[in-house]
């Protein structure tokens, strides 16, 4: 008998996760081996209205953790893989497609268990995992809560907590939403990153459908920083997207 997979998630905070809602329960579950979690749906907004931080997220753009841009109703996908890296660590690797009106951008992050318990998880972020942000879970009310508690940057071969004075705080909220899809419901992903002194500088929400199904499973990037961003992308097919909107 195939044991059943577990998730990060599953791996840092047990049970508790059993009060989520049925449809983010499933969405944070393990995905077997030759499986993939595929979702598709439209963010409300995306991005920052305050333009002059957009020469910092244009630098962060290639490495497909934040993009310049403020839009509304912009068209998304998402891919979730099981990883388990080199040391050992479960993890999922998610692949994100926006469709912007100046074209597509990808993002893509890991998620890993690093130890038991609700403080358990740390999301490797961009292509290069040049950053990763330490994260809290709680379950309130039906809803996946993750808090950043550090973010610290690669140098070498160590990675160095920032300074709490200028670290920026993320909140992710995973939640079914009654009123979403026509009144039938759909779950709904908010994200928000705000920095000291200066605010929120970028967020975004909106909701979507999602379904694991079978799928032949290529090699997937290592949390190490040296895999080619081209394996990385090679977990996603081209998304379909809206009338107007280019790839």
């Amino acid at each position: 008998m195939v044991a059943r997979a577990r998730s990060p998630y599953e791996l840092t905070s047990g049970s508790s996760l059993d009060d989520l809602h049925p449809v983010v329960r499933r969405y944070v579950g393990g995905i077997r081996p030759g499986f993939r979690g595929y979702g598709s749906g439209v963010f409300e907004q995306i991005g920052t209205p305050r333009r002059w931080l957009w020469p910092l997220l244009r630098m962060l753009g290639p490495q497909g953790i934040l993009f310049p841009a403020w839009e509304h109703n912009v068209p998304f996908s998402v891919i979730n893989a099981p990883l388990v890296d080199r040391d050992g660590r479960t993890g999922v690797v998610a692949v994100r497609r926006f469709h912007f009106l100046t074209g597509a951008q990808t993002m893509v992050d890991v998620i890993t268990a690093e130890n038991p318990g609700p403080d358990g998880l740390v999301d490797h972020l961009g292509v290069d995992r040049r950053f990763r942000v330490r994260l809290s879970t709680r379950v309130v009310r039906g809803e996946l809560h993750l808090v950043s508690t550090a973010v610290e940057l690669r140098v070498g071969r160590h990675f160095v907590p920032l300074p709490r004075a200028v670290t920026p705080r993320v909140t992710v909220v995973e939640r079914f939403d009654d009123a979403a899809n026509a009144g039938e419901g759909a779950q709904r992903v908010t994200a928000v990153v705000e920095a000291p002194l200066v605010g929120r500088v970028y967020e975004y929400t909106g909701t979507f459908g999602y379904e694991v199904r079978a799928e032949p499973v290529r090699a997937e990037p290592s949390l190490s920083g040296t895999e080619p961003s081209e394996r990385t992308e090679s977990a996603a097919p081209a998304p379909s997207t809206r009338p107007g909107r280019p790839e």
